[in-house]
């Protein structure tokens, strides 16, 4: 049997019909992209790239605010609170994974209170120091780092950033005690290695890589297990601290609760950046390699780095300083 729409029912359902056949598609205004660092860290020179292509495929521009402190946590929980319409994103580093153990209370929970959209690029960490610091091998520095305890020092871009358990796991593995002195971001941090300020900084290669070019910092070795494309002619730190590794990562992530069609669509262009051999060379160039996935993989990532560095943390006695 068929039931008759009340009248002024039908009516407002008709009158609805062309305000939703009229919505405007996604994005129809420019894009906040928050980082968590401020301007010429890693975070900052990735996003930024990516802001640009991302503007010339959407339409929109894509506008970067950094809001730096507390290891990317500030700008994390203002992405985090944001309206779940597209139109805030933010870039998560493996930092924001990483505070998690380490920052006992956090106004946001690092992977529930997000949408997980889609990876930029990967890549390890460079041990870097002074080009004048004395130790010209990683055996001499760990043997000076012993006969010295507490006496080298190591910069990051805070407590919990991925420069710290770097510097923290180095410790555990070798024996070194290295003093820990974080900065308010990495490009600080950076400056403070650079200068000599601090003795070391296990520095992102988009840090790093210029300035090694430059020969304004010496590497020591990077933090993978083998030798990576993006520096073919620097060791390993794990050719002489076997199993020593630490990789980082750049991502967009939006807060929880994205709509489906804007989550599919920010995910299709990412990754079609991602897969252009011109924006391959750009990443490389600045030490990244690109990693490209769905949007459903890399929610899985993210529950899975959450747990791994949660109990390295534990393990390593890691702890707020």
């Amino acid at each position: 049997m068929r039931i008759p729409l009340h009248g002024t029912l039908a009516a407002a359902m008709l009158t609805a019909l062309p305000a939703l056949a009229q919505q405007p598609a996604y994005p129809n205004r420019p894009i906040r992209v928050i980082s968590g660092f401020p301007p010429g860290s890693s975070v900052d020179v990735l996003g930024r790239f990516m802001a640009i292509r991302m503007s010339e495929r959407l339409g929109q521009q894509l506008v970067i605010d950094n809001r730096p402190g507390a290891s990317g946590t500030i700008g994390a929980d203002i992405a985090a609170r944001a309206t779940p319409d597209g139109y805030t994103l933010f870039i998560m580093t493996a930092s924001q994974i990483l505070s998690v153990p380490l920052i006992k209370k956090l106004p946001y929970d690092p992977v529930k209170s997000f949408s997980a959209i889609s990876p930029i690029g990967m890549g390890p960490l460079m041990l870097v120091s002074n080009p004048s610091f004395a130790p010209k091998t990683v055996k001499d520095l760990i043997e000076l780092a012993k006969s010295k305890p507490g006496g080298l020092t190591y910069s990051s871009a805070g407590n919990g950033s991925i420069n710290h358990y770097a510097g923290a796991l180095f410790d555990h593995a070798t024996g070194a005690r290295l003093l820990h002195v974080p900065h308010k971001g990495g490009a600080p941090a950076f400056l403070a290695a650079m200068t000599g300020e601090v003795n070391l900084m296990f520095a992102t290669l988009p840090l790093s890589l210029n300035q090694i070019r430059a020969g304004k910092v010496k590497p020591y070795g990077i933090t993978a297990l083998k030798r990576s494309p993006l520096v073919p002619n620097i060791a390993p730190l794990a050719e002489t601290v076997p199993g020593f590794e630490v990789i980082t990562w750049w991502s967009f992530v939006g807060p929880a609760g994205l709509p489906a069609p804007v989550l599919k669509r920010l995910n299709a262009e990412i990754v079609g950046i991602l897969t252009q051999p011109d924006s391959a060379q750009r990443l490389a160039a600045e030490g990244a390699e690109p990693w490209p996935l769905s949007s459903e993989a890399f929610a899985k990532i993210l529950n899975s780095e959450l747990e791994k560095w949660t109990r390295i943390a534990r393990d390593i006695g890691i702890h707020a300083q």
